[in-house]
Formats: C-alpha cells, sequence, structure tokens
C-alpha cells in the first residue's frame, strides 16, 4: 500500500583530483624532511639515491607501473652502490601499493614477485659482516618481505574494493532509473484507461443529445413544449459532457491508440458502491459502510462518479491484499455541499496490518488513485492510521 522507493548506494568519501595531488606531495615531502638536517653528514651518494628513490611517488597514481619500476632500479642501484639501508627504502612498499591498487592485477602478482627477489638481495647486501650471517639474512628477508607483502595486500583490498562500490553503485543507479521508467510507464498506462473510461462517458453524452436532437426536431412541428424541455436535456448533457473534456485535455495523451481494446461497457458510479461493499464483505471483511443515496447521486457527472468508485475500489483491494485477515474496515462517501462546493467525499479506513505489510506493487495502486483524483481536480490523503492500518481519504469536486 506504500510506493517503495529504491535507496542508492553511495560512494564512501574520496579525495578529489586536487586533494590527491597535494597528498601525494606532502607523502613525498614528509618522507624528504629528514634530509635537511641529515644531508650533510650523509653525503652527496645516500642524498642523491634517495630522491631518486623517493621522487618517482609524486606519479605513482597516473603512472603506477613506470613508478614501481623507477624505484626499483634505483634500489638496484643502491644495492650496487652502498651496503646500508636508506630513508628512500620507504619508497618501495609505496611504490608496491600503489601497483597493487591502481594498476592490475597482472601488474600487482608481478610487482610482488620483483619484491619477493628485492627483499633476498637486500637482505643479502645488509647482512654481509654480521657476526650470523645467516640468521641477520632470513630475519631481514622476513621483516622486508613482510612489509611488501602487507602493502601489496592493502593494494589489492582497496583496488578490489574499489570495484565492488562501483559495481554497486552502476547497478543501484540502473535499478533506480528502471523504477522511475515504472512509474511513467504505470502513469501512462493509467491515463489511457482512463481516457478509455471517458470514452464510455462522452460517447453515451453524445449519444444522448444526439437521440433527442432528433425527437426534438420532430416534436417542434406538433408541440413546442415537449421540444423545449427535450432542448434543455440536450443543452445540459453537452455541458457535461464538455466539462468532462476539458478535465482531460490537458493531462491524457491526444490518442489512444488503434482503438482495439477491450470492448466498451457501462462503467460504475456510485449507484454500485452497494456491490462493492458486498463483494469485500462476502471476501471476508467486515465492512461498515454508510454510502449516499441515489438522490443524493443524482447530480454527479458520471465521470466523478466513476473516480470516486475506483478510488473505493482500489482502497478495498489494497485491504484485502495488506491488511492481513478478518480486518475491519470502514467506508464513508457522500456528497456533500452546492453549486461549485459541491463534491463526493470519500474515507475507506482499516484495522490491519496497512503501511507494515510488505508492498509488492511498488505503489502503483496509490499511483492510480492519485491519477484520476488529479483529473478532477481532487486531493487524496493516504497513509498509516494511528493505532494501526491505513486510511484513503480524498474529496473529489463535483
Amino acid at each position: 500500500m506504500t510506493a517503495s522507493a529504491s535507496t542508492l548506494v553511495r560512494r564512501p568519501p574520496r579525495l578529489g583530483p586536487r586533494g590527491r595531488r597535494w597528498f601525494d606531495v606532502l607523502l613525498v615531502g614528509v618522507l624528504v624532511l629528514p634530509l635537511l638536517p641529515l644531508g650533510y653528514a650523509l653525503g652527496v651518494v645516500p642524498v642523491g639515491l634517495t630522491l631518486l628513490e623517493l621522487g618517482p611517488l609524486l606519479w605513482r597514481r597516473s603512472h603506477p607501473v613506470v613508478v614501481f619500476w623507477a624505484v626499483t632500479a634505483a634500489h638496484a642501484l643502491q644495492v650496487l652502490l652502498l651496503d646500508e639501508p636508506l630513508l628512500g627504502q620507504a619508497a618501495w612498499p609505496v611504490a608496491v601499493y600503489s601497483v597493487a591498487r591502481y594498476a592490475t592485477a597482472p601488474h600487482g602478482w608481478a610487482a610482488l614477485a620483483v619484491s619477493a627477489v628485492a627483499s633476498l638481495t637486500a637482505a643479502r647486501d645488509w647482512s654481509a659482516g654480521s657476526p650470523e650471517p645467516l640468521l641477520t639474512l632470513l630475519a631481514n628477508a622476513f621483516f622486508l618481505g613482510a612489509i611488501a607483502a602487507t602493502a601489496w595486500a592493502l593494494g589489492t583490498l582497496g583496488r578490489t574494493r574499489e570495484a565492488y562500490v562501483d559495481a554497486l553503485v552502476e547497478r543501484s543507479e540502473r535499478v533506480e532509473k528502471e523504477a522511475a521508467q515504472q512509474v511513467a510507464l504505470a502513469a501512462a498506462d493509467e491515463r489511457a484507461r482512463i481516457a478509455r473510461e471517458m470514452h464510455d462517458v462522452v460517447a453515451h453524452g453524445l449519444s444522448v443529445i444526439v437521440v433527442q436532437a432528433d425527437g426534438a426536431r420532430y416534436a417542434a412541428r406538433t408541440d413546442p413544449d415537449v421540444a423545449a424541455r427535450t432542448l434543455e436535456t440536450v443543452a445540459a448533457t453537452g455541458r457535461e459532457a464538455l466539462t468532462e473534456m476539458r478535465r482531460m485535455l490537458g493531462l491524457l495523451r491526444a490518442e489512444d491508440g488503434d482503438g482495439s481494446g477491450p470492448a466498451l461497457r457501462p462503467q460504475p458510479g456510485l449507484g454500485d458502491l452497494d456491490a462493492l461493499v458486498a463483494e469485500a464483505r462476502t471476501a471476508g471483511a467486515h465492512v461498515d459502510a454508510r454510502l449516499p443515496t441515489p438522490l443524493d447521486g443524482r447530480d454527479v457527472p458520471d465521470g466523478v462518479g466513476l473516480a470516486a468508485y475506483r478510488v473505493v475500489q482500489e482502497a478495498l483491494t489494497n485491504v484485502r491484499k495488506h491488511a492481513g485477515p478478518d480486518p475491519s474496515v470502514r467506508v464513508e462517501v457522500a456528497v456533500t455541499g452546492t453549486g461549485r462546493d459541491r463534491a463526493v467525499e470519500l474515507r475507506v479506513e482499516d484495522d490491519g496490518r496497512g503501511a507494515a505489510a510488505t508492498d509488492d506493487g511498488h505503489g502503483l495502486g496509490l499511483l492510480g488513485m492519485r491519477e484520476r483524483v488529479g483529473v478532477h481536480g481532487g486531493t487524496i490523503e493516504a497513509g498509516p492510521r494511528p493505532g494501526g492500518g491505513f486510511t484513503v481519504s480524498a474529496r473529489i469536486p463535483a
């Protein structure tokens, strides 16, 4: 009974292009910062190697594979020139993470394999001259390998998570578009159905006008009084049909297909509400109904009576679908006011599950009610009832 809305999957917060650029600059700046007080003591070669290792990280997002091999080459040069670690070693796990995060999976696996070889090479180089070279070699290799493997795992996790979130967002947007299309199609179908029903009303009015006009033409020769009364009927029927047409022009389609729809038949109105209530009682609902008398509904246009009938019908259908077993229903329909203030006021409420029930119709029943009432310039409210259940109330100018 309630309209369902698809929930969009929102992307997690991310840095924009400008933010990512400044983050990388800040990262390299923080890693290079210790060189300022230590550069003179370290010497030209260590400082130069450190800058060669850290500098490429500025482009780690846009060119992760190139940056990784540039860092690898700088580290290989370090192994040839020095036997001790440098501050620039921190560039290695960052480069491995960047390849696993921003490149493809094969490049990530290649970076992990190179990291394993590099860890053994660096551990062997740093273990030279140690009192226990084998133990030092194993410890250094394990430590360096663990850092590289952790960086690769984090990068791979970030890449797969981003791909998963992107897939969810794309699917959510697709579902949202499909839901909007379904609502639009439902509205179009409802307008077409109303147009077919109004065709019955207008066709009936025009047939009455034609018959009465022919009768008035013949009666004018023998009994002018009968002709005058007949012409009054023609005028009243014409005004009613014209009013219905004006109400529909702004909302309904200009054409209604090829006319191959169901056969035309008289449409229900206020006088058929008794049968509708009896049908609901037969289906098992406890219905307390207060309906207008035939005299009250005599001057209500057929289109308004049809709209009121359909609203009550849909409300009772929703009670059967959603209210649960043995619901109690109260139906009140009345014709109120006079002249321009004349209107059909209706209210259908139940004490069942109402809005708490699972909606399997995407709210199209309520959409149809609003379309019908809106055609006649009326208002409708539908929602949960205090204390449980559901209420539909409408006012349709007549």
